[in-house]
Formats: structure tokens, C-alpha cells, sequence
């Protein structure tokens, strides 16, 4: 198979280098078939065994995002109420249940039921995964993210997920970035500096 032409640079530069995290969004709401197109981006990415273990709560009514700002640190509860979206990304306790339809190629599923430690590093590992798949999705589709780990996970778990089974990662926040709150881009780390080629 030849190698596929690169994206273009207005591409790239939506997806990368023009984008940035925001922490202001203007009043522009994002709807149900555009968060339902943005998962099926991102449901593309790979996960290990193709366990897809993240869980998605787009929270959007005022009512959802008032059981979540209570969890939020101080400086993340202004912008992730004037996000039109707040996605908790979790993952899924359990995610090993659904291998057999998922994964068919040989039952992968005893790897998991009897080792907790390799299922809690799998489903943080591609759930984290999935949340950063989430995030170019969102850029692709020409939504704005900010990403947030300032928040209380007890807090977040006790508001949306009671039953215990979900956990949560990490939270993003979708719409519309207000220029007012772009921050100047930070420096990168050069290629010396993080890589090698051997």
C-alpha cells in the first residue's frame, strides 16, 4: 500500500499548531449531532485489544454543570461554565466485558478478569488515549478544547457516577474559544531534546 499524502498545512495548523487550550468560550452552543459526529471520530483511534474502555459525559444543561462545579478548583469553574460542553472523560472498570464482541480474535477477556492491576493500567492508559482522540476530533470538526485536571475525582465520581464502576480521567471542555482568553503558545521542547533516532 503507498504511503498516503500528508494533510495540508491548514490542516495540520487546525489540528496542531494554531490550536490551543482555551480558558474563555463565547455563548455558542454546540448540538446533539455534532457531539454525536465528534464520537464517531474518535471511536476510530486505537485502544489496546480495541478495549475502547473511556466513557463520555457531555455535560450540558445548566442543571448537569451545577452538580459539577462543586468538584472543579476555583480556576477552572468560570471557563467550564461558559463552555457550551464539559466532556468527563472516564473509563470503564469493567471494560473487559465487552472484549468478546469487540476483540474476537481469541478471548482476551480472563487476561483482565484475573489480573486488576493490568485492567486498571489498561483502561487509564486508552482511555487517556481516547481523550486525547477526543480532543483532535473536536479541532477537526472546528470546536475549540480546553482540557482540565483541576477537579476533585471523589467529588466528580460521587456526582455522576455513584454505582462505582466508572472512574474518572480527566475533563474537557468544548465550543467556541473567546480570543480574550488565549493565552500566547508555550514553548516546545525541541526534537534533541525528547527524541532519537537509533
Amino acid at each position: 500500500m503507498p504511503q498516503r499524502p500528508a494533510l495540508p498545512d491548514v490542516a495540520l495548523d487546525q489540528l496542531f499548531r494554531s490550536a490551543r487550550t482555551v480558558h474563555a468560550f463565547q455563548p455558542e452552543p454546540v448540538s446533539d449531532e455534532t457531539l454525536h459526529a465528534l464520537y464517531d471520530l474518535l471511536k476510530w483511534g486505537p485502544t489496546a485489544f480495541n478495549a475502547q474502555p473511556a466513557r463520555f459525559v457531555f455535560v450540558r444543561s445548566p442543571e448537569a454543570k451545577a452538580r459539577l462545579k462543586p468538584a472543579l478548583s476555583s480556576g477552572n469553574q468560570a471557563q467550564t461554565e461558559a463552555a457550551a460542553v464539559s466532556v468527563i472523560v472516564a473509563q470503564d472498570k469493567r471494560f473487559q466485558e465487552h472484549l468478546p464482541t469487540q476483540f474476537p480474535v481469541y478471548d482476551a477477556k480472563p487476561l483482565f478478569d484475573g489480573n486488576a492491576d493490568l485492567a486498571q493500567a489498561t483502561a487509564f492508559r486508552n482511555s487517556s488515549l481516547q481523550g486525547a482522540y477526543l480532543i483532535l476530533a473536536a479541532r477537526a470538526l472546528g470546536l475549540d478544547a480546553g482540557p482540565q485536571s483541576g477537579f476533585n475525582p471523589a467529588a466528580v465520581e460521587a456526582a455522576f457516577f455513584p454505582d462505582g464502576r466508572y472512574s474518572v480521567n480527566f475533563i474537557v471542555n468544548l465550543g467556541v474559544a473567546d480570543p480574550a482568553g488565549i493565552h500566547p503558545r508555550g514553548p516546545r521542547l525541541s526534537f534533541e531534546q525528547v527524541a532519537e533516532i537509533v
